[in-house]
């Protein structure tokens, strides 16, 4: 039999890295959907590049030739959502017979968060659309996201961000892309909703805990106000993305995220990664130098 070939759209991003190789590992052939072909050299081994914009309905149509399936995943825009459905009806109109959205837990399309929302529109028009096999994909908070606190915990050892005491179910970003892989290249996955969550909740107090184990030094979690938040946000990102993100933590904080599902493990068939799981094998990101003369 062929191997099928398979587009990860966002093939460098925190998911489409590593949903790459796992693809590798299950036999397919994998095209990595890049915007420029500058981006090919941080593909990963054996992941074939394809330069195409969202944009650029011709480019996409020309990164779907010949493919059997498709990862559609949503890139950073304040227009994503369209963008999404743009490509989702481009899929379609060449043929392709499977597509997998990369959704958000919770998504819905009456919730307060923006991001949710969008999510909702997508999700509404790929289930509409016609396609021979489609599935969603809802993941929730990335543990991974604890990275963009690396700095500032390296340097002061310690993060803040406004959810309180809230637990919320976070997921290893490994899991989504070995469960994306399974679905992507297995049968029986036409018309499912999966949500990812990781094998309990827990809260950021713990998060800080549990790094602080695996770097051998503490780490302390500090609870702060939406607005100090947002400010901080917005000196490193564009207004509508750290809007968005607050609404996402005011999501987190209401105790709107904490719920545990078990499809990770019913698609891989193992467990879904514990928080300390994360904790241990990215430790170094968050160990503090060593001050010059220490060993």
């Amino acid at each position: 039999m062929d191997k099928p070939t398979i587009l990860v759209v966002g093939a460098t991003g925190q998911v489409g890295s590593l949903l790459g190789p796992a693809l590798l590992k299950c036999g397919a052939h994998v095209r990595g959907m890049i915007r420029t072909p500058e981006r090919a050299a941080a593909l990963p081994a054996g992941v074939e590049p394809v330069v195409a914009d969202l944009r650029d309905p011709r480019a996409v149509a020309g990164a779907l030739y010949g493919v059997d399936a498709v990862f559609l995943n949503s890139p950073s825009a304040p227009d994503a959502a369209d963008l999404q459905i743009q490509f989702a009806e481009r899929a379609r109109s060449v043929g392709v017979p499977r597509l997998v959205l990369l959704s958000q837990y919770a998504a819905r399309s009456d919730s307060p968060v923006r991001f949710l929302r969008w999510h909702a529109a997508v999700e509404s028009y790929v289930r509409a659309l016609g396609l021979d096999e489609w599935s969603v994909l809802r993941p929730n908070l990335y543990l991974q996201g604890a990275l963009g606190f690396a700095g500032l915990i390296r340097e002061q050892g310690r993060f803040g961000a406004p959810i309180g005491t809230s637990a919320v179910s976070a997921v290893d970003v490994r899991d989504i892309a070995d469960a994306a892989a399974v679905v992507l290249t297995r049968p029986g996955h036409h018309g499912r909703t999966y949500t990812l969550t990781g094998p309990r909740a827990v809260t950021h107090a713990e998060i800080a805990q549990a790094l602080s184990e695996a770097v051998g030094a503490e780490i302390a979690f500090t609870d702060v106000p939406p607005e100090a938040f947002a400010a901080l946000l917005r000196t490193m990102m564009p207004e509508w993305q750290a809007d968005g993100l607050i609404e996402d933590y005011a999501h987190y904080a209401r105790g709107e995220a904490a719920e545990v599902c078990p499809d990770v493990a019913e698609l891989t068939g193992r467990p879904a990664r514990d928080l300390t799981d994360f904790a241990r094998d990215y430790a170094t990101a968050f160990r503090p130098a060593q001050p010059a003369g220490r060993g």
